[in-house]
Protein backbone atom coordinates (compact mmCIF):
# COMPACT_ATOMS: atom_id res chain seq x y z
CA UNK A 1 0.00 0.00 0.00
CA UNK A 2 1.19 3.37 -1.31
CA UNK A 3 1.94 6.28 1.89
CA UNK A 4 -0.20 9.25 0.93
CA UNK A 5 0.05 12.82 2.43
CA UNK A 6 -2.98 15.70 2.37
CA UNK A 7 -2.48 19.30 2.24
CA UNK A 8 -5.44 21.20 3.09
CA UNK A 9 -6.44 24.72 4.43
CA UNK A 10 -10.20 25.23 3.44
CA UNK A 11 -13.90 22.74 4.31
CA UNK A 12 -13.48 20.66 1.22
CA UNK A 13 -10.28 19.53 2.13
CA UNK A 14 -11.18 17.97 5.20
CA UNK A 15 -14.34 16.72 3.97
CA UNK A 16 -12.22 14.50 1.46
CA UNK A 17 -9.90 13.78 4.21
CA UNK A 18 -13.19 12.13 6.49
CA UNK A 19 -14.22 9.99 3.24
CA UNK A 20 -11.17 8.69 2.84
CA UNK A 21 -11.88 7.39 6.38
CA UNK A 22 -15.38 6.69 5.63
CA UNK A 23 -13.96 4.30 3.16
CA UNK A 24 -11.64 2.40 5.42
CA UNK A 25 -8.32 4.76 3.96
CA UNK A 26 -5.78 6.47 6.00
CA UNK A 27 -3.51 8.88 5.59
CA UNK A 28 0.22 8.71 6.52
CA UNK A 29 1.05 12.70 6.95
CA UNK A 30 -1.45 15.90 7.23
CA UNK A 31 -0.18 19.25 6.12
CA UNK A 32 -2.06 22.59 6.63
CA UNK A 33 -0.88 26.38 7.61
CA UNK A 34 0.15 27.05 10.69
CA UNK A 35 -2.91 28.21 13.19
CA UNK A 36 -2.45 32.32 12.90
CA UNK A 37 -2.15 32.24 8.83
CA UNK A 38 -5.24 32.60 6.77
CA UNK A 39 -7.24 33.28 9.92
CA UNK A 40 -9.75 35.62 7.93
CA UNK A 41 -9.96 33.38 4.62
CA UNK A 42 -13.00 31.75 3.53
CA UNK A 43 -13.65 28.80 4.76
CA UNK A 44 -10.08 27.96 6.67
CA UNK A 45 -10.34 24.83 8.71
CA UNK A 46 -7.79 23.26 11.19
CA UNK A 47 -7.11 19.74 11.07
CA UNK A 48 -6.13 19.20 14.92
CA UNK A 49 -9.07 17.25 15.76
CA UNK A 50 -8.84 14.55 12.80
CA UNK A 51 -5.60 14.32 13.59
CA UNK A 52 -5.70 13.58 17.01
CA UNK A 53 -8.45 11.22 15.89
CA UNK A 54 -7.02 8.97 13.86
CA UNK A 55 -3.31 9.64 14.92
CA UNK A 56 -2.05 10.91 12.14
CA UNK A 57 1.02 13.23 11.94
CA UNK A 58 0.21 17.09 11.73
CA UNK A 59 2.80 19.92 10.47
CA UNK A 60 1.80 23.26 9.83
CA UNK A 61 3.52 25.55 7.55
CA UNK A 62 4.05 28.42 6.34
CA UNK A 63 4.61 28.22 2.90
CA UNK A 64 3.70 24.48 0.74
CA UNK A 65 7.51 24.82 -0.27
CA UNK A 66 9.47 25.03 2.73
CA UNK A 67 12.26 23.23 3.41
CA UNK A 68 10.32 21.35 6.22
CA UNK A 69 8.06 19.74 3.77
CA UNK A 70 10.15 18.42 1.68
CA UNK A 71 11.86 16.75 4.71
CA UNK A 72 8.51 15.56 5.66
CA UNK A 73 7.62 14.32 2.69
CA UNK A 74 10.99 11.61 2.99
CA UNK A 75 10.97 11.27 6.60
CA UNK A 76 7.40 9.89 5.77
CA UNK A 77 8.34 8.17 2.49
CA UNK A 78 5.10 9.37 1.08
CA UNK A 79 3.98 8.35 -2.44
CA UNK A 80 1.83 10.48 -3.29
CA UNK A 81 0.85 14.28 -1.79
CA UNK A 82 -3.22 15.65 -2.25
CA UNK A 83 -2.81 19.17 -2.59
CA UNK A 84 -6.60 20.42 -2.22
CA UNK A 85 -7.77 23.71 -1.65
CA UNK A 86 -4.40 24.85 -1.28
CA UNK A 87 -3.90 28.61 -2.66
CA UNK A 88 0.02 28.66 -2.44
CA UNK A 89 1.53 27.36 -5.90
CA UNK A 90 3.65 24.13 -5.31
CA UNK A 91 7.08 24.50 -7.06
CA UNK A 92 9.24 21.75 -9.15
CA UNK A 93 11.19 20.49 -5.80
CA UNK A 94 7.64 19.81 -3.87
CA UNK A 95 5.39 18.28 -6.62
CA UNK A 96 9.13 15.61 -7.24
CA UNK A 97 9.59 14.91 -3.21
CA UNK A 98 6.97 12.12 -3.01
CA UNK A 99 7.73 9.26 -5.09
CA UNK A 100 4.86 9.17 -7.62
CA UNK A 101 4.11 12.77 -7.46
CA UNK A 102 1.42 15.22 -6.28
CA UNK A 103 -2.54 15.44 -7.04
CA UNK A 104 -5.07 18.33 -7.69
CA UNK A 105 -8.25 18.80 -7.94
CA UNK A 106 -9.66 21.57 -10.63
CA UNK A 107 -13.51 22.65 -11.13
CA UNK A 108 -13.50 21.87 -14.54
CA UNK A 109 -13.48 19.43 -17.24
CA UNK A 110 -9.71 19.68 -18.32
CA UNK A 111 -8.27 20.80 -20.75
CA UNK A 112 -11.15 23.41 -20.98
CA UNK A 113 -11.69 25.99 -18.51
CA UNK A 114 -7.85 26.04 -17.29
CA UNK A 115 -7.29 28.84 -14.88
CA UNK A 116 -9.23 30.98 -12.40
CA UNK A 117 -13.12 31.76 -11.54
CA UNK A 118 -14.24 28.33 -13.07
CA UNK A 119 -17.95 28.05 -11.36
CA UNK A 120 -18.48 31.62 -12.35
CA UNK A 121 -17.61 31.02 -15.48
CA UNK A 122 -19.28 28.10 -16.43
CA UNK A 123 -22.48 30.10 -15.88
CA UNK A 124 -21.48 32.73 -17.89
CA UNK A 125 -20.05 31.15 -20.99
CA UNK A 126 -23.67 28.88 -20.53
CA UNK A 127 -22.28 25.76 -20.52
CA UNK A 128 -24.94 22.52 -20.46
CA UNK A 129 -21.59 20.72 -18.65
CA UNK A 130 -18.88 21.35 -16.31
CA UNK A 131 -17.22 19.04 -14.00
CA UNK A 132 -14.19 18.47 -11.43
CA UNK A 133 -11.15 16.75 -13.04
CA UNK A 134 -8.60 14.73 -10.12
CA UNK A 135 -4.93 14.92 -11.98
CA UNK A 136 -1.46 14.61 -11.37
CA UNK A 137 0.09 18.06 -10.54
CA UNK A 138 3.10 19.20 -13.15
CA UNK A 139 4.71 22.62 -13.16
CA UNK A 140 1.98 24.24 -15.36
CA UNK A 141 -1.35 25.42 -14.74
CA UNK A 142 -3.91 22.58 -14.65
CA UNK A 143 -2.21 21.18 -17.20
CA UNK A 144 -0.93 17.57 -15.36
CA UNK A 145 -1.75 14.26 -16.07
CA UNK A 146 -5.94 12.98 -15.92
CA UNK A 147 -6.84 10.43 -13.19
CA UNK A 148 -9.95 10.99 -13.51
CA UNK A 149 -13.32 13.44 -14.16
CA UNK A 150 -16.87 13.56 -13.09
CA UNK A 151 -19.68 15.50 -15.18
CA UNK A 152 -21.77 18.19 -13.44
CA UNK A 153 -25.00 19.08 -15.77
CA UNK A 154 -26.07 22.84 -15.55
CA UNK A 155 -29.35 24.17 -16.85
CA UNK A 156 -30.36 28.03 -17.30
CA UNK A 157 -31.25 28.36 -13.59
CA UNK A 158 -28.29 27.13 -12.01
CA UNK A 159 -26.79 29.10 -9.40
CA UNK A 160 -23.05 29.82 -8.34
CA UNK A 161 -24.33 28.51 -4.57
CA UNK A 162 -26.08 25.59 -6.32
CA UNK A 163 -22.67 24.18 -8.58
CA UNK A 164 -20.22 25.42 -5.40
CA UNK A 165 -21.99 22.13 -3.62
CA UNK A 166 -22.12 20.23 -6.39
CA UNK A 167 -18.22 20.75 -7.22
CA UNK A 168 -17.66 19.68 -3.78
CA UNK A 169 -19.65 17.12 -3.82
CA UNK A 170 -17.80 15.68 -6.88
CA UNK A 171 -14.60 16.42 -5.09
CA UNK A 172 -15.75 14.03 -2.46
CA UNK A 173 -16.83 11.01 -5.10
CA UNK A 174 -13.68 11.71 -7.28
CA UNK A 175 -11.82 10.65 -3.81
CA UNK A 176 -13.88 7.42 -3.06
CA UNK A 177 -13.67 6.35 -6.98
CA UNK A 178 -10.08 6.42 -7.48
CA UNK A 179 -8.88 6.40 -3.74
CA UNK A 180 -8.18 2.22 -3.84
CA UNK A 181 -6.19 2.77 -7.63
CA UNK A 182 -3.96 5.46 -5.60
CA UNK A 183 -2.96 3.37 -3.03
CA UNK A 184 -2.32 0.22 -5.07
CA UNK A 185 -0.33 2.27 -7.36
CA UNK A 186 -2.95 1.51 -10.48
CA UNK A 187 -3.91 4.72 -11.46
CA UNK A 188 -3.94 4.92 -15.21
CA UNK A 189 -2.87 8.61 -16.46
CA UNK A 190 -4.19 9.69 -19.52
CA UNK A 191 -2.33 13.29 -21.19
CA UNK A 192 -4.45 16.15 -21.84
CA UNK A 193 -5.28 17.51 -25.29
CA UNK A 194 -3.22 20.43 -25.56
CA UNK A 195 -5.38 21.32 -28.93
CA UNK A 196 -8.76 21.41 -26.91
CA UNK A 197 -7.34 23.19 -23.92
CA UNK A 198 -8.84 26.78 -23.22
CA UNK A 199 -7.91 29.42 -19.91
CA UNK A 200 -10.26 31.54 -17.99
CA UNK A 201 -9.27 34.35 -16.60
CA UNK A 202 -9.54 35.19 -13.28
CA UNK A 203 -12.18 37.44 -11.76
CA UNK A 204 -12.73 40.79 -9.71
CA UNK A 205 -14.99 42.09 -7.93
CA UNK A 206 -16.02 45.07 -10.08
CA UNK A 207 -16.24 42.52 -13.26
CA UNK A 208 -20.03 41.65 -11.59
CA UNK A 209 -21.57 45.18 -12.31
CA UNK A 210 -24.32 45.42 -14.46
CA UNK A 211 -24.74 48.06 -17.28
CA UNK A 212 -27.84 48.86 -19.04
CA UNK A 213 -25.76 47.77 -22.63
CA UNK A 214 -26.10 43.96 -21.25
CA UNK A 215 -28.98 41.74 -22.56
CA UNK A 216 -31.64 40.01 -20.52
CA UNK A 217 -29.62 37.19 -21.05
CA UNK A 218 -26.39 38.33 -20.50
CA UNK A 219 -27.85 39.82 -17.33
CA UNK A 220 -29.23 36.70 -15.34
CA UNK A 221 -26.28 34.94 -15.86
CA UNK A 222 -24.23 37.25 -14.35
CA UNK A 223 -26.64 37.66 -11.00
CA UNK A 224 -26.34 33.33 -11.23
CA UNK A 225 -22.31 33.57 -11.37
CA UNK A 226 -21.45 35.87 -9.08
CA UNK A 227 -24.04 35.26 -6.47
CA UNK A 228 -22.90 33.93 -2.79
CA UNK A 229 -20.35 32.76 -1.92
CA UNK A 230 -19.14 34.90 -4.54
CA UNK A 231 -19.65 38.76 -4.04
CA UNK A 232 -22.55 39.31 -6.28
CA UNK A 233 -23.73 41.30 -8.95
CA UNK A 234 -24.33 44.79 -8.54
CA UNK A 235 -25.97 48.43 -10.35
CA UNK A 236 -25.15 51.78 -10.06
CA UNK A 237 -27.55 54.18 -10.21
CA UNK A 238 -27.20 57.70 -9.00
CA UNK A 239 -25.35 57.66 -5.38
CA UNK A 240 -26.70 54.22 -4.98
CA UNK A 241 -25.41 50.75 -5.59
CA UNK A 242 -27.91 47.83 -5.88
CA UNK A 243 -26.32 44.31 -4.79
CA UNK A 244 -28.49 42.18 -6.32
CA UNK A 245 -27.92 38.12 -5.08
CA UNK A 246 -31.19 36.98 -7.31
CA UNK A 247 -33.23 38.43 -10.30
CA UNK A 248 -35.58 37.76 -12.54
CA UNK A 249 -36.26 39.39 -16.30
CA UNK A 250 -38.95 40.86 -18.00
CA UNK A 251 -39.20 42.37 -21.70
CA UNK A 252 -42.00 44.95 -20.65
CA UNK A 253 -41.27 46.26 -17.40
CA UNK A 254 -38.81 46.21 -14.17
CA UNK A 255 -36.15 48.11 -12.03
CA UNK A 256 -33.30 48.29 -14.01
CA UNK A 257 -33.09 49.10 -17.92
CA UNK A 258 -31.21 46.69 -20.18
CA UNK A 259 -30.80 46.54 -23.82
CA UNK A 260 -33.43 44.08 -24.52
CA UNK A 261 -35.84 44.51 -21.85
CA UNK A 262 -35.74 44.67 -18.10
CA UNK A 263 -33.92 43.32 -14.78
CA UNK A 264 -35.86 42.86 -11.17
CA UNK A 265 -34.15 42.52 -8.54
CA UNK A 266 -35.31 39.63 -6.15
CA UNK A 267 -32.72 39.05 -3.31
CA UNK A 268 -31.18 42.82 -2.83
CA UNK A 269 -29.31 44.96 -0.63
CA UNK A 270 -28.98 49.02 -1.25
CA UNK A 271 -25.51 50.10 -1.05
CA UNK A 272 -24.26 54.08 -0.89
CA UNK A 273 -25.89 57.57 0.30
CA UNK A 274 -29.90 57.64 -1.89
CA UNK A 275 -31.34 61.24 -2.01
CA UNK A 276 -28.33 63.10 0.02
Amino acid sequence: MKKIAFATCVHLGLSCIEEIYRIGGSLDLLITLKDEKAKDKSGRIYLDEIANEHDIPLLKIDNINDQEVLSSLKEYQIDWLFIIGWSQIAKKDVLEAPTLGCIGMHPTLLPIGRGRAAIPWAIIKGLKETGVTMFKLDEGVDTGDIIGQGVIKLDQNTTATELYKKVDDMHIALIAKYWHDIVSNNVILTKQSSADATEWPGRKPEDGEILSSMTMDETDKLVRAVTHPYPGAYYKEKERTIRIWSAKTDENDGEIKLSDGYLIPIDYEIEGNYGR
